[in-house]
């Protein structure tokens, strides 16, 4: 492996690319009848409850399941991720750290309990609307 996957930053958007193909896949495994684990980001409620609609309209059951972890616990495991196989990821500065703790919304307890999901966001007629723009790569759904 010559390097971590997006190297320092991904500002070319290919971490969306490959999200949104990683979920088509998902998608047709999931009709196909079998099961699926995602295990990517998903930091803001709007990407869960769009994985959430397009994995029911598989016919699947949506799980989601949620890890907490003490902040100093999470910075000192990126710190030694780096100081150990600095290959496989990327450096971090507190600011970095501050920023994606920032970007980072933990489900809320309707989310958990899968509550019923709110309308798409403004501007989209629906989550899988929605889903197309977030995941560039991953098809428009031809569903309401």
């Amino acid at each position: 492996m010559d390097g971590p996957l997006f190297n320092d930053s991904d500002a070319d958007g290919r971490r969306d690319i490959l999200e949104g193909r990683m979920l088509w896949v998902a998608h047709e495994v999931l009709q196909s009848g079998s099961s699926v684990v995602l295990d990517f980001g998903c930091w803001a409620p709007d990407e869960r409850y769009a994985i959430r609609v397009i994995t029911e309209s598989t016919g699947a059951r949506f799980d989601l399941r949620y890890v907490s972890i003490d902040e100093e616990e999470r910075r000192a495991r990126a710190t030694s991720r780096w100081e150990i196989a600095p290959e496989t990821t990327f450096a971090m500065s507190d600011a970095d750290h501050d920023r994606f703790l920032a970007l980072c919304k933990p489900p809320s307890p309707a989310e958990l309990s899968s509550a019923p999901i709110p309308d798409a966001p403004t501007g989209f007629e629906n989550w899988f609307h929605w889903a197309s723009h977030r995941w560039p790569s991953l098809p428009r759904f031809d569903r309401a």
